[in-house]
């Protein structure tokens, strides 16, 4: 069995933090989300990966390499634009042949990792096996309609009015039946070949087409609200463990992680939370659900429930909360008087001010 990762995309709900940087590769808990994933396959018992990029192709190459380091073999696919999941299957043929496999989109989180699902494929060996969950806001996913016994009646791309809360969750298993589906679709009115139409087009033929309720913890991380409620989820299940220097005058509260390299002088921090490598922690506050990655420094500063991505500054300010803070960033308390606010703000980002 093999596994296709989708991992281009322009990721435009997280803009100004995806103009600069693979939507895929933003962390929770200092790891990119496309690394759980790809753990998940891992331990799947999966090694032959093929990974779909895009513009960001040299950025998910530097991160990911060849695979080895997850114990995979991975293999790059350009997709030239965003055409569609469905597309991303036909430019994948070669690659897959007559293997079933697992197509995987690279920003969404799994909780729990999908093995049960890949035992439960290869067991049964369906014609396509899908991963649905409820959601709040059905019309913005792919949507599926289920009977009273719990089988696939239809399948529907952003319906304007859903007929169910359960959305195609990102996680789907195909047997080769799924190629000679993807060539019989065509495009949809928003231009793409959709992967909803394909498995509607196998449903349509009677083929067998499965479906799996996900009842543990799932979320499409598109925007910054939900990769920091991703980032709370992973950091109550770290441990607590201090590789760093830290002095007599700060204090560690809880689960907090601080890696070798990281420095801490008169500071609390209260877990669960993760300090970076080479990050300099002084005369600070860092609370729960904070995640700073590499080489920041942070003085006279309050952080929480926030993620602080590489090499970012935060001087005399407080307070932080629920932000999603990107690399290179430098944030300072101006001048009192005159009463203005200067800023420097990427296309399409959001400001808020308490007055």
């Amino acid at each position: 069995m093999k596994a296709l990762v989708l991992s281009g995309g322009a990721g435009t709900r997280l803009r100004p933090i995806t103009h600069t940087s693979a939507k895929q590769l933003v962390p929770v808990a200092n790891k990119p989300i496309l690394f759980y994933g790809l753990e998940a396959i891992a331990d799947a018992g999966i090694t032959d990966v093929a990974i779909v990029v895009g513009d960001t192709e040299n950025e998910i190459r530097q991160a990911v390499g060849d695979g080895s380091g997850f114990g995979l073999d991975v293999t790059y696919l350009r997709q030239e634009a965003p055409l569609g999941l469905a597309h991303a299957v036909l430019i994948a043929r070669d690659f897959l042949g007559d293997d079933d496999f697992v197509m995987f989109l690279g920003d969404i989180f799994v909780f729990g990792g999908i093995s049960d699902s890949v035992d439960e494929f290869r067991k049964e060996r369906p014609d396509a096996q899908l991963l649905l969950t409820r959601v709040a806001n059905p019309s913005v996913f792919g949507i599926a309609e289920l009977d009273d016994m719990g089988r696939l009646l239809r399948l529907e791309e952003k319906p304007e009015q859903p007929r169910s809360d359960l959305a195609m969750a990102g996680v789907y298993l195909f047997s080769p039946a799924i190629h000679e589906a993807v060539r019989a679709i065509g495009p949809s009115p928003r231009g793409e070949l959709e992967i909803t139409d394909a498995l509607q087009w196998l449903l349509e033929r009677d083929r067998d087409v499965r479906t799996t309720v996900i009842t543990g913890y799932w979320k499409d991380t598109g925007n910054a609200a939900d990769i920091l409620d991703v980032n709370r989820r992973v950091l109550d299940l770290i441990e607590y463990r201090v590789d760093g220097d830290v002095d007599e005058n700060s204090e560690i509260v809880g689960r907090v992680h601080i890696d070798a390299g990281a420095v801490i002088r008169g500071s609390r921090i209260v877990g669960p939370a993760i300090i970076g490598p080479g990050t300099l922690v002084e005369d600070s506050y860092i609370g729960p659900s904070t995640s700073i990655a590499q080489d920041c420094v942070i003085r006279n500063s309050e952080i929480e429930f926030s993620i602080i991505l590489r090499e970012s500054a935060f001087h005399g300010v407080r307070r932080v909360e629920r932000s999603l803070v990107g690399r290179n960033v430098r944030v300072s308390v101006g001048p009192r008087v005159p009463v203005a606010h200067r800023l420097v703000i990427g296309d399409h980002g959001r400001v808020e001010f308490s007055s």
